[in-house]
């Protein structure tokens, strides 16, 4: 890689990369679909909608998740859901923005998955320590194969890099 893109061929990992690069776009649309979701409780009765989807999905309210999801709508203003769907706008954007460059086989893209998947790895091991439950279990599997593997790409390419400029001109 020259830095920017394969040159030539296409590599070996290509299909690994681009797996990744689906991953994150699929993130950055669930997170979009989500602030929209968000956005459409502006000017209604978040609190109401709470308790239709706990009673909907027939959740029992003596359980934790249900009574804080609708002691959380309870809190919601308008201002505070503009500024949430805002937030998952910002953060599907940079999604779609790294599966561009993933897709595209873009060495900047590769980094920064590998620093952005590695950025949530302490909190997702705490968080399985504390409070251990199968999908914390997948959610640090997934993301620890991803950078695992995002980090192999990036030392084969390089390791490639330093052999293609050892050889002698011919």
């Amino acid at each position: 890689m020259n830095g920017e893109e394969t040159q030539g061929a296409t590599p070996p990992w290509a299909t690994g990369i681009r797996t990744a690069a689906v991953f994150e776009a699929t993130k950055g649309l669930l997170v979009l679909i989500v602030g929209f979701g968000l956005l459409s409780l502006a000017h209604r009765d978040a609190q109401h909608v709470a308790e239709q989807i706990v009673r909907h999905f027939h959740l029992d309210l003596a359980r934790d998740h249900p009574r804080i999801l609708i002691e959380a709508a309870n809190h919601l203003s308008n201002e505070r859901l503009r500024l949430l769907a805002g937030a998952a706008l910002l953060y599907s954007s940079v999604r779609f923005v790294e599966a561009y460059g993933l897709w595209r086989m873009r060495t900047w893209a590769e980094w920064f998955a590998i620093i952005s998947g590695a950025v949530y790895l302490p909190a997702e091991l705490y968080e399985l320590v504390h409070a251990p439950s199968v999908v914390k279990a997948a959610v640090l599997a997934v993301n620890l194969a991803l950078v695992g593997y995002l980090v192999s790409v990036r030392w084969r390419a390089a390791r490639h890099a330093r052999c293609t400029d050892s050889r002698p001109e011919e």
